[in-house]
């Protein structure tokens, strides 16, 4: 039997490379003459360059960078392409804004920055690549990419002509731009899982900043926030197409999907993106199964992430999927009816929360276990 392993990170536990492993050793010790392929994938999130680095080789530069509250922290740019072709050069958001890089009491999307991104994407720029694909997922900054720009040579000033404290909240006070984004004329391309606009009820205030640590209050003077940058982005970048808030995945990453749109860039679905450059479609052919998986298997997932990428492609060959997740609240209709066959949880394996956060590989491998022997012929 030919079974395609393919999962997500799990959130706060475990990468992609290390659950696609530990569901291998499980079912291994059931069926050790079953072909397995391991092919971890990224939605643009955390473990993005980690996945892509793993199926395109490449080159990488490391990058001393920042993260959301401007500590030091250590970034990767990843350099790939075809021989023959212009190199393509990979940015993972996470790695300077990440959610993971603060404690649960420092989260607070007024004040964190997008800083450390600018410095990585000047950083894939410098590289000589003709385009940048930056994934976002994950994020703990809610500031559209007003640090990012001002990283990259075009500083947000308020009404006095100053440079504005970095966060979010300071955006409030917003009146230009200074400078000109020095990107030597690359194209970016945003890599995402989420298609919310910048602003309103659906907006990444809304509906991201509470998980980043805003409160009701904090939420209506982001929007106002953001609201009044967007207005500065489309009137001082001339690459800013109109009406840039409410471009699906403006949204992305607290806005960073706005601001790499404001600069010419353009979005384009993360797992798609990852299924097409870590060639899913092929290894689903040769496939009788194929499993995946999150750290949260809910209605987000069937959104854009990659169990509802794996789900889909699965669909379109007629090979069965099976989804292994820390937890499982999606409906069973909805599932299926995205492609998704069965799934189980580990906290149902192991019997708590903190037990799957815990031990993730254990309970991986316990499900790798149990999927061979419902499974394998």
């Amino acid at each position: 039997m030919r079974v395609l392993i393919c999962p997500d990170k799990f959130a706060g536990s475990i990468s992609a490379v290390d659950a696609a492993a530990a569901v291998a050793d499980g079912w291994r010790t059931v069926a050790g003459g079953d072909e397995l392929t391991l092919r971890p994938l990224a939605d643009g999130g955390p473990g993005f360059l980690e996945v892509l680095g793993e199926a395109l080789g490449g080159r990488r530069v490391e990058v001393p960078t920042s993260d959301p509250l401007g500590r030091p922290a250590d970034g990767w740019v990843l350099v790939a392409g075809e021989p023959a072709a212009p190199p393509v050069a990979y940015v993972e958001s996470a790695q300077a804004c990440g959610l993971h890089l603060l404690d649960d009491t420092e989260r607070d999307p007024k004040v964190t920055t997008s800083y450390g991104l600018g410095v990585l994407l000047q950083a894939a720029v410098e590289t000589g690549a003709r385009q940048v694909v930056v994934g976002l997922g994950g994020s703990a900054v809610n500031d559209a990419g007003a640090g990012m720009l001002a990283a990259i040579g075009a500083a947000p000033l308020d009404a006095a002509g100053y440079a504005l404290p970095y966060g979010a909240a300071a955006l409030a006070g917003v009146a230009a731009l200074d400078g000109v984004p020095r990107l030597r004329q690359v194209s970016l391309v945003a890599a995402t899982d989420v298609d919310n606009p910048l602003l309103g009820v659906h907006g990444a205030s809304s509906v991201f900043g509470p998980q980043k640590g805003a409160s009701r209050e904090d939420v209506l003077l982001l929007d106002g926030a953001l609201e009044r940058f967007a207005a500065v982005l489309e009137r001082d970048l001339p690459t800013c197409p109109p009406g840039v808030a409410d471009v699906p995945g403006a949204g992305a990453a607290g806005g960073l999907g706005a601001a790499l749109l404001a600069l010419g860039g353009r979005v384009e679905s993360g797992i798609g993106l990852v299924r097409r450059l870590t060639g899913l479609d092929a290894a689903l052919a040769d496939a009788h199964l194929v499993i995946t998986g999150e750290g949260s298997f809910d209605h987000q997932s069937l959104r854009g992430k990659v169990v509802a990428g794996v789900a889909a492609a699965a669909l379109e060959q007629g090979v069965p999927c099976v989804v292994v997740a820390g937890q499982v609240s999606a409906g069973r209709r909805e599932a299926a009816a995205a492609g998704v066959t069965e799934a189980y949880a580990l906290v149902d394996e192991l019997g708590s929360v903190a037990e799957a956060m815990t031990w993730p590989a254990e309970g991986l491998r316990r499900l790798g276990t149990r999927l061979a022997r419902r499974w394998s012929r």
